[in-house]
This record gives structure tokens, C-alpha cells and sequence, in this order.
């Protein structure tokens, strides 16, 4: 079908629809998430905790918790966690998190059984380098955000993140893939500079976030490789040498 790219090895695409248009067709799913979701994970996970994506918060999200004996995330900026990356550098070994997303949460539970990994600028090469252990054919969705209207908003900062996943595999890419690792290639320079001029970054630093920013535009200073397993993140990959010496 025309919408799998299914000549190439490497493909990418957005959102849910992409999700379910390349999933079937791939050995490895790589969700990209980098303002939020997946920049959390990877702190999280590289300090030795368990995250559990959960696509919504509220009553559903704490009862999982419960069940679990673990933490829920809220709000970014409300408790211990939430979807902030700064407060997962308080997380501990061990500890379970729930942590609620409505777009690369939400994604991470909808891959079926088709291994799931989470990538961020942070840890693209050590994500890309296990995805590539799993299987050659290598889906990469660009999580994005979305619109007052419940739309996708395609993110800038996740075609990026996208781009830089691809640009550390081998094998065929879709024009798709191509295009996302050419937006890195330029980007790669002024990973900072962008991510706080693009919309989504416009947003964080209005509300106060600017830390958050610079958490998720580290380039490649974690060795994690989240994976989902059993409903968890855990890491399938080295541990994160900043995150264990945070």
C-alpha cells in the first residue's frame, strides 16, 4: 500500500495514522517525543526507574499507580513528577512512574506487539544503534503536538529528533526519512537556538519552563535506550552516564 513506504528500510511518519500506516510492515517502532514525553523517559530510565506510558491522566492514570506501588506524574509542574524532564532528575532506582501523555505516551501503547523504543536528542544514537539490533525495517514517528482544535501539529523539534534516529542507521531510506535527517543535518549545529525559537519552545519558555528546554536539547549525552517491556520503559541500552552521575 502506498502509504507504508514499504521499499525502504527506514521510514518515517507522523502521529497516530503514521503509527498505524508503518507499524504492521516493521520489526521496531522509535516514537520521538523530545519536548516532553520521550526526553522524560529517557532521564527517568537512565537513572534506573520504570516509566509506564499512560495516554491520559486523572482517575485512570493514579489507579494504575496504585496498582503498580508506584508514582503518578502530573501536569507539567504539578508534583513530584510530571511531564517536565527537570523532575525526572530526582527519580530513583527502581521506582515505578506513571506517566501520563496524550501524544507520545498515547502512541507507545498502540504499537501492538512490535517492539517499541523512545528516542530524544539526548540518546538518537544509542536508540538508533538498538533499534538496529532488533530488525532492519525501522519506523520512526515524529510524535508532534496538537492544536486547541485536538488536531496534529506537526513539531518541529520531533522531525528533528526523527532526523537524528535516522541519521545514525544503515539501510534504505523513504524520502520521508531522507527529508527528516536533512532537517537535522541543518539543525544540528543550533539544536539550542531552535528548540527555544520553534512554537513549541515559544510555549515552554512563556510558561516558565526554560529548563526544561535545555534538558531536551542535550545532544547525545545519554547512553539509554528506552524499551517498552511488560507496559514499562526500562532501559534497553546502557545506562546514561550524565543521568547515573546527576
Amino acid at each position: 500500500m502506498w502509504s507504508e513506504q514499504a521499499a525502504y528500510d527506514v521510514r518515517v511518519e507522523w502521529g497516530g495514522d503514521g503509527l498505524a500506516a508503518l507499524a504492521a510492515r516493521s520489526d521496531v517502532v522509535v516514537i520521538v517525543d523530545v519536548l516532553c514525553f520521550s526526553t522524560c523517559v529517557d532521564v527517568a530510565v537512565g537513572r534506573g526507574a520504570s516509566v509506564f506510558p499512560c495516554a491520559a491522566g486523572g482517575e485512570a492514570a493514579r489507579d494504575l499507580a496504585e496498582r503498580l506501588n508506584g508514582i503518578c506524574a502530573e501536569a507539567r509542574g504539578g508534583g513530584r513528577f510530571s511531564l517536565s524532564p527537570v523532575s525526572f532528575q530526582s527519580a530513583d532506582a527502581g521506582q515505578r512512574i506513571v506517566l501520563p501523555s496524550p501524544n507520545g505516551g498515547a502512541l507507545s501503547l498502540v504499537t501492538s506487539q512490535t517492539p517499541t523504543l523512545t528516542a530524544c536528542l539526548r540518546n538518537a544514537p544509542s536508540v538508533a544503534e538498538a533499534a538496529a539490533c532488533i530488525g532492519r525495517r525501522i519506523a520512526i514517528i515524529a510524535a508532534g503536538e496538537r492544536w486547541p482544535t485536538g488536531g496534529l501539529r506537526p513539531a518541529l523539534e520531533d522531525w528533528i529528533g526523527a532526523g537524528a534516529v535516522v541519521a545514525h542507521l544503515k539501510g534504505s531510506l523513504s524520502p520521508e526519512a531522507q527529508g527528516a535527517k536533512s532537517a537535522f543535518g541543518s539543525a544540528s549545529r543550533r539544536l539550542g537556538a531552535l528548540l527555544r525559537d520553534c512554537v513549541s519552545g515559544r510555549e515552554l519558555l512563556e510558561r516558565r519552563f526554560g529548563d526544561d528546554l535545555a534538558v531536551a536539547s542535550e545532544w547525545n549525552v545519554s547512553r539509554c535506550a528506552p524499551i517498552l517491556r511488560d507496559g514499562a520503559f526500562v532501559d534497553g541500552g546502557s545506562r546514561s552516564e550524565t543521568s547515573a552521575s546527576s
